[in-house]
């Protein structure tokens, strides 16, 4: 009776937590990607908000940002952008007013080492970002 028990909380759990990540399947243009790396998340203070991720794929790599939920369904005003960090490429991207899902530009960047970078601004005064980890 115990293991249903702890059971049905690890099912509730793990719904709750994987609501508000990103389910990204392939980048504009390309098709299908592959996540490299672990996903990175922005935190306003209050928790995490938004989830970044790299991939590549199409012989290019590829920022992606996902606002969660908990963040977007508030109504509030904001923008996220998604970039490459790389020498000489970056592949930024800056989506409109609300938009939840932002890829970054594909960049030639496969023989050298990139991460992703996600920057969440809600007013002029308040941004918030966080990077992958770096991939070689």
């Amino acid at each position: 009776m115990r293991f249903v028990s702890v059971a049905a909380v690890a099912a509730f759990a793990l719904t709750g937590l994987s609501s508000g990540v990103a389910h990204a399947e392939s980048a504009p243009g390309c098709g299908p990607v592959t996540q490299i790396g672990r996903t990175a998340y922005i935190d306003e203070g209050g928790g995490p908000v938004a989830s970044v991720k790299q991939f590549k794929g199409c012989g290019r790599n590829w920022a992606y940002v996902y606002v969660w939920d908990s963040y977007h369904n508030k109504g509030n005003s904001y923008y996220v952008t998604a970039t490459i960090l790389a020498p000489g490429s970056t592949g930024h991207v800056k989506g409109a007013n609300r938009d939840r899902e932002v890829w970054s530009k594909g960049t030639d960047t496969l023989s050298v080492c990139t991460q992703a970078q996600g920057h969440m601004v809600d007013n002029p005064e308040y941004a918030y970002f966080a990077n992958t980890d770096k991939r070689c």
